[in-house]
């Protein structure tokens, strides 16, 4: 468990930190104009960083931990979408609704402060 929570203690408020910037409320046209080596780079950093959690954190337990392992998982499988289909995966950002992106970025945002709120709450004695 302390693995868990040194992961979810970085995990998390990274993942808050750049779902909360890249909220369409925050930057309405963020995806408007990235181009694919953009979309590639993290793509990269995305898989390099979903690679990390999964090699040290890849439990699969019937508890919050699972949330870590399973977000690790998504973002090594999104970077290599971003590095194989940078191209499509711009077109395809580029004229989907930013409704769509607030419900998904929303669903992202909820996991990522139950990550970081396990990763800094309290041990119970």
């Amino acid at each position: 468990m302390a693995n868990s929570r040194h992961i979810a203690a970085l995990l998390g408020p990274t993942l808050v930190a750049m779902l909360v910037a890249e909220f369409p409320l925050v930057q309405p046209h963020l995806y408007d104009s990235q181009i694919p080596p953009v979309v590639y780079l993290s793509g990269v950093l995305m898989f390099v960083a979903g690679l990390a959690v999964v090699r040290a954190h890849n439990l699969w337990s019937r508890n919050w931990t699972v949330l870590v392992t399973v977000t690790g998982w998504f973002l090594l499988v999104l970077g290599l979408v971003r590095m194989f289909a940078a191209s499509q995966y711009h077109q395809v950002a580029a004229i989907t609704s930013s409704t769509v992106f607030m419900l998904l970025e929303g669903v992202l945002l909820l996991v990522a402060l139950i990550i970081t709120y396990q990763g800094y709450r309290r041990e119970p004695k």
